[in-house]
């Protein structure tokens, strides 16, 4: 008996449009048909639509970025986001213009407003309806004059295969939970003033259990090891993924997460390319003594870790 094709959505006739998919919507569980070739005249061996001279500067190590109106910054709305600009380098850096984005974790939907600038077509993820509602809302304010398509599922990412089809993605980009990081009452040891409304909260996005950020870092690793592992064939062959991570501190000691999650993806069929590090000095504020005289540490504010990765080439059989 042969397999039911699953329906698909058809987005081609509507172009320039945004689109939230939750459970009970029509789309919900289906095949998005959704634009992912290039439209660009850019060659054929070319990664990226950038000038040589904008890829010159690219090929620093060590990336600095300013927030813009735009951004999300109030911790009450994501305790966790980063600049539209971030965003839009790693984009312009590993896509063409017209190619499909995917965001598993996609959070405030910094992701897919960066895909909208850049005219990109992206797709979100995420398991919490605030943060889909967040999405909508500013996806909402977008340019009108966009050809590019993005649109936020309310999903869990080891769902996301039933909606994209394989061979069909340029470039994964995202900024996942960091394990438990963000699951425990707030100390604001390294805050120069300890006592603001952030002390004593717990600011993980759920207490959902399908939420990576409520798991110890073996539990966390492994789970990001099978999802990733499931969107390995939904990239194009040496289509990049690239995840955003810091370390962190648990009872003084240094969980390497950007170790574990690179041992992981290699096991799981990934191909580490580069190492990036985000240097966040310019936009930390009020950063306090931590550590002295007897423990140095280094403030893990102010740097975390972009990992380039991609899915290794199709060898040619001789």
């Amino acid at each position: 008996m042969s397999k039911k094709k699953k329906p698909e959505t058809d987005y081609n006739s509507n172009k320039g449009t945004s689109l939230v998919i939750r459970e009970g919507s029509p789309e919900y569980g289906k095949r998005l048909n959704i634009g992912y070739e290039r439209t660009c005249n850019c060659g054929p061996t070319h990664i990226n639509c950038m000038t040589a001279k904008e890829w010159l500067k690219s090929q620093l190590g060590v990336w600095q970025f300013n927030y813009e109106s735009r951004d999300v910054r109030d911790k009450k709305l994501h305790p966790a986001t980063f600049p539209i600009s971030l965003s839009k380098k790693v984009i312009e850096l590993f896509s063409h213009q017209g190619e499909l984005i995917l965001d598993p974790f996609v959070g405030s939907g910094t992701t897919l407003i960066a895909a909208s600038d850049t005219d990109r077509n992206a797709v979100g993820f995420d398991l919490q309806k605030h943060y889909i509602d967040l999405c909508k809302s500013r996806l909402s304010q977008k340019g009108l004059f966009s050809n590019s398509r993005q649109v936020a599922i309310q999903d869990d990412a080891r769902n996301i295969h039933n909606y994209i089809s394989n061979d069909t993605l340029s470039l994964i980009w995202t900024s996942p939970p960091y394990a438990n990081l963000l699951n425990r009452k707030r100390k604001n040891k390294s805050r120069r003033d300890r006592n603001n409304e952030q002390l004593g909260k717990v600011e993980q996005y759920s207490q959902d259990e399908r939420d990576l950020g409520t798991m110890a870092i073996d539990d966390y690793t492994k789970a990001m090891g099978d999802i990733f592992e499931s969107l390995l064939p939904l990239l194009r062959p040496k289509a990049h993924c690239v995840i955003n991570v810091p370390d962190m501190w648990w009872e003084n000691k240094r969980i390497t997460i950007h170790v574990s999650l690179i041992e992981e993806l290699r096991k799981r069929g990934y191909e580490l390319r580069n190492i990036i590090i985000w240097d966040r000095t310019n936009i930390v504020n009020k950063i306090g003594i931590f550590g002295w005289p007897s423990n140095y540490i280094t403030m893990g504010v102010t740097f975390e870790y972009l990992l380039d990765f991609w899915r290794p080439p199709i060898k040619k059989e001789k």
